[in-house]
Order: structure tokens, then C-alpha cells, then sequence
């Protein structure tokens, strides 16, 4: 029983630690490298509807888990 609790605390160890070293870089400002050349597009009317509508479909689902029915 302990011989299997050791194996899978290493392995895990061995996951999370291969996992932090392989995170990419966090530039100034919270941004990554890779992403600082990018530049954001304004939503049109529709994309903007349309998000909208599925925030408060989500808030509502969220007030309806919270609260109970």
C-alpha cells in the first residue's frame, strides 16, 4: 500500500514540475510573448448581441444553481 502511495506521489510530482517548467514566459504587463503584437478588433452589433445574450443566459443558469429551484 505504501510502495503504490509513493509511486503516485512522484508521478504526480513529476507531472506538476514538468508542467511549471514548461509555462511560457510572462512579459511586462501580464502579457506573454507571444501575444504582444496582437491587436483587438472592435465586436460588431451582432457579436455584441449575441454575447450579450449568452452572458445573461449564463447568469441566469448560475442564479438558478446558486439560489435553487
Amino acid at each position: 500500500m505504501k510502495k503504490i502511495l509513493a509511486v503516485t506521489a512522484a508521478a504526480l510530482l513529476s507531472t506538476l514540475a514538468a508542467g511549471a517548467a514548461s509555462a511560457a514566459p510572462i512579459g511586462p504587463g501580464g502579457l506573454q510573448a507571444d501575444q504582444a503584437n496582437v491587436t483587438q478588433v472592435r465586436m460588431t452589433h451582432r457579436e455584441h448581441m449575441m454575447k450579450k445574450r449568452m452572458m445573461r443566459k449564463h447568469m441566469m443558469k448560475r442564479r438558478m444553481m446558486r439560489h435553487g429551484m
